[in-house]
């Protein structure tokens, strides 16, 4: 049975000095988001919600990974409850916050998202468009 993957990209992966600590930081976080350990491998865990779509991994060339300036990694979140809970989760299990959860008007004016820094020092986010922002209840 074929599944159509609603992503515009394949996937996204980030380099880990530790994949252990990695691992557990993300399985502690990533339920928030509805999203689950897919596939591991020696060196390397994807998750998704019904496709690998993040992979934390140990560099393939063996040199230690490194954070790129202006890079970050944002996950769907279905709700702003949801940018919370992950927001909430990442602090828990050791992120650094990076921005807390709310409106981004400068993204536009439905746009809610959160940021944290990962414990390797990754910037990731968790996002939601919502078109009723700023429209009368």
């Amino acid at each position: 049975m074929e599944h159509e993957n609603p992503s515009i990209m394949s996937h996204v992966s980030i380099g880990t000095s530790d994949l252990q600590r990695a691992v557990a930081f993300y399985d502690a976080v990533l339920p928030a988001l509805g999203c689950k350990k897919l596939f591991e491998f020696p060196g390397a865990v994807a998750y998704g919600k019904k496709f690998p779509e993040f992979w934390v991994q140990i560099p393939i060339d063996g040199n230690p990974p490194t954070v790129g300036n202006g890079v970050h990694f944002c996950f769907l979140a279905e709700t702003k409850e949801a940018v919370h809970a992950f927001y909430e989760a990442a602090l828990a299990a050791g992120a650094t916050p990076d921005g807390e959860p709310g409106p981004r008007p400068l993204y536009g004016d439905p746009y809610y998202g959160g940021f944290v820094r990962d414990l390797d020092g990754h910037k990731i986010e968790a996002a939601v468009w919502d078109e009723s922002a700023g429209k009368p209840a």
